[in-house]
């Protein structure tokens, strides 16, 4: 069982906005996941890959607050005891699909039934990114279409994608414990045709044909990486794209354009954006 560090930010004034700023600061630095409460953050990382100026952010804080920091080491556990314990409980979104782990139960019956275990892994569909992009999933015709998910984490859009009868399901995760985390729960939801790829966007560089991309990561990658996404998703092809804030929608937006990417739609919720493109005709 791997040993973490936990970190502890607490603020003042403190509110769902500051603890979403911070999250998305230590994911860059390699932070894997994040608690949120009235008073702060916790969030934790991985024992060998935490050095102190991992936790220093005041810095790059765009707002004014009181921040006071603390650390400790926790020792490998059982990480599922621990989600079902304090943080991941069965969620509902769209009231179409009921997420929930393997050892949750009296769980709410809906049209689709998918099952996470997170251990450390991003993506439970209680984060607005996560939910924003399962409702567009939803709520389009997937249908004998070719699915791309970047940045796949638990492989929850994956899974969604595939029980929506997609034609076929490609998922890339660039962290091993979190693409083994998928390829788990891949098997828990007996979907073995979902294709999980270990690695960053050239896992998709020979793909051309994609009827739609999803790429639930945040904005750098996005905008690194987007040439990519054009390349892979056919013409007409749509895109789904989250892990950013509101504001950021126009960079994400020129980025697209320089690609043959238009902008559709898009929804906001607590102030983080998921934005629909659509690649346009040559």
């Amino acid at each position: 069982m791997n040993d973490y560090v936990e970190a502890r930010y607490d603020l003042t004034p403190c509110n769902e906005t500051f603890t979403d700023v911070i999250a998305a600061i230590l994911a860059e630095r390699g932070f894997e996941s994040f608690v949120p409460d009235e008073t702060g953050l916790t969030a934790y990382i991985k024992k060998e890959d935490f050095t102190p100026d991992c936790t220093e952010i005041s810095s790059l804080l765009p707002f004014d607050c009181e921040l006071k920091v603390s650390s400790d080491v926790i020792e490998g556990q059982d990480w599922n005891a621990e989600w079902e314990k304090n943080y991941f409980k069965p969620i509902v979104i769209g009231n179409q699909c009921v997420i929930h782990s393997s050892f949750h139960k009296d769980v709410p019956t809906c049209r689709l039934d998918i099952v996470i275990d997170p251990k450390m892994a991003f993506g439970t569909g209680h984060h607005a990114t996560t939910s924003q992009m399962a409702e567009r999933i939803m709520n389009c015709d997937v249908k004998g279409k070719k699915v791309i998910d970047m940045g796949t984490g638990t492989g929850i859009l994956a899974l969604i994608a595939a029980m929506e009868e997609a034609k076929e399901v490609i998922g890339v995760e660039i962290d091993p414990a979190a693409h083994a985390n998928a390829l788990e729960n891949i098997a828990l939801n007996s979907h073995p045709e979902i294709d999980i790829r270990l690695g960053d966007v050239r896992c998709i560089e020979n793909e051309n044909d994609a009827d739609m991309l999803l790429a639930n990561i945040n904005r750098n990658i996005i905008v690194a990486d987007i040439a990519a996404y054009s390349r892979a998703l056919r013409s007409g092809g749509t895109m789904f794209l989250s892990g950013f804030y509101t504001d950021d929608i126009p960079v994400i937006t020129a980025g697209a354009k320089k690609y043959g990417l238009a902008m559709t739609e898009s929804t906001e919720q607590n102030k983080w954006a998921c934005v629909t493109l659509t690649k346009l005709p040559e």
